[in-house]
């Protein structure tokens, strides 16, 4: 019991923050549980997070699936299916890759550069639909140990004319429906899951709730360079801890 809620505390705080999540859970997971492979433990941690995206976000999920907000369902749209296609293709190829840390530095450069660029005004908007296409591929990719899904996307979203706390609800709601997936198609591979690691998925939603909560309010009182460079720095302390974690 306490190995699986020290598990669910770790995603729902990792999961908002541009850090692998998978990572330091699956490492994390290599030591307490043996049970489960740690990527497949940790991908299934999610689901708790999922939870908390899903009641946090309760009247946007409303507008999106009654079509009251057809760009964002489009967008949502969009950046899901590319990101299913993305991620289930590479799934079995690194289920059982070591982690890295060297993607956290590359998506700390990212943010960084994006920050620069958006305070020295030197950075051009894409459009939307070419926005969900790199948002979807970047989430996707994020099933790779060591590249944060939400590191990815937030340096997606920065591309576009959202502000930091648009990027961050939008960064969010896009991995409902890619962790849902791909948590029914663990469980149909491993029916254990649930019944033992249920824990896990009761402390990740209530942490997570709380940790979103925070960061959302935060979001809102920064300018768009201050939000960048910080979750920049949040992933090089990250590719450090990463490495640490790993010695």
């Amino acid at each position: 019991m306490l190995e699986y809620a020290i598990l669910g505390i770790v995603q729902g705080i990792f999961e908002w923050l541009p850090i692998s999540s998978e990572g330091v859970v699956a490492v994390i997971s290599q030591f307490l549980i043996k049970n489960f492979q740690p990527l497949e433990m940790a991908l299934f941690a999610h689901l708790g997070t999922f939870f908390a995206v899903l009641i946090y976000f309760r009247k946007e999920w409303f507008n999106v699936l009654t079509l009251k907000n057809k760009i964002l369902f489009r967008f949502l749209a969009i950046a899901v299916i590319i990101s299913g296609i993305v991620g289930f293709l590479l799934y079995d190829a690194i289920k059982d890759m070591a982690i890295g840390n060297g993607l956290l530095l590359v998506t700390g450069l990212g943010l960084l550069f994006t920050a620069y660029c958006h305070k020295a005004r030197k950075m051009s908007e894409i459009g939307l639909n070419k926005l969900a296409i790199v948002s979807g591929i970047l989430q996707g990719l994020a099933v790779i140990p060591g590249l944060s899904r939400s590191g990815a996307t937030i340096f997606a979203l920065s591309l576009g004319k959202f502000n930091p706390g648009e990027i961050l609800k939008i960064s969010y709601m896009m991995s409902a429906p890619a962790v849902l997936a791909m948590v029914v198609f663990l469980s149909f591979q491993n029916s254990v899951l649930i019944s033992e690691g249920w824990p896990v998925l009761l402390f990740s939603f209530l942490v997570g709730f709380l940790t979103l909560s925070f960061l959302l309010k935060i979001a809102t009182k920064i300018n768009f360079f201050k939000f960048a460079l910080i979750f920049a720095i949040i992933c090089f302390l990250g590719a450090g801890l990463s490495f640490f974690i790993q010695l």
